[in-house]
């Protein structure tokens, strides 16, 4: 059995890794430097394979017939497919959350999530951007853990992990989306209007509201498809997106 210290390392590895190919640190169809990737993060070769097996599975690294790996890139169309991924699984964790009747502690925690979400949006003086990004985030993971299935929870994470499909990827720079608070005030109405829907055992509308939902980030990233260059570098993982 693996000791957690080895679990941390390639935990540590893991999250060095994907920052690293997310921010376009390597330029796509080239070997990873293994070497030099494991003198930055500090770590020995063995926990950063382990980690690139992972990232292989996600779809973010591909393997290289001589060895080793190389960054993926993907289309826009790549892009989209994940994104309704994502919406097709998280729809249905809200159905099946709503067909079996949600864990009422549960309903209540995304009721706390979501009032801390209104004050965020709401804060005098200008809305708390980091405060919505991790909250979204939480709210996010609930819905996963809604319908009190460990395989549901552990597919709508996997699905989330697809590349940019994460319900944060087009958050980082939400500023340059015209009316960009109105979008994160309609996500925040999709929110409450989901949450709503399982708790009324509504399975068919819970549904479709969070696939309707996903379905924003398709709009963000039209947006910044079309922004200047220098702010799409700034957003994790669009450097990967060819074309």
């Amino acid at each position: 059995m693996a000791n957690s210290d080895s679990i941390s390392q390639v935990d540590r590895a893991l999250k060095g890794l994907r920052s690293l190919v997310m921010s376009g640190e390597f330029e796509p169809n080239k070997r990873l430097p293994e070497v030099a990737i494991s003198e930055r993060l500090g770590l020995s070769r063995t926990p950063l394979r382990q980690a690139m097996d992972r990232l292989v599975a996600e779809g973010l690294l591909q393997r290289i017939e001589t060895g080793g790996c190389r960054v993926a890139s993907f289309t826009i169309e790549d892009i989209h497919d994940a994104i309704e991924m994502r919406g097709v699984v998280e729809g249905t964790a809200a159905r099946l959350a709503a067909e079996r009747g949600a864990d009422p502690v549960l309903l209540t925690e995304g009721e706390r999530i979501l009032d801390a979400l209104d004050q965020a949006l709401s804060r005098a003086g200008g809305m708390d951007f980091d405060a919505y990004v991790q909250l979204n985030a939480q709210f996010h993971d609930l819905l996963a853990r809604l319908p009190g299935s460990p395989l549901i929870e552990r597919e709508v994470r996997r699905v989330s992990r697809l590349p940019l499909a994460s319900p944060s990827s087009f958050l980082q720079e939400q500023e340059v989306v015209p009316d960009f608070q109105a979008s994160l005030m309609r996500a925040q109405s999709q929110h409450r209007a989901i949450l709503a829907a399982i708790r009324s055992r509504e399975g068919a509308r819970a549904e479709a509201l969070a696939r309707e939902h996903a379905r924003l980030a398709r709009i963000n990233l039209e947006h910044l498809s079309k922004a200047d260059p220098s702010v799409t570098r700034r957003v994790p993982g669009l450097s990967l997106v060819s074309g």
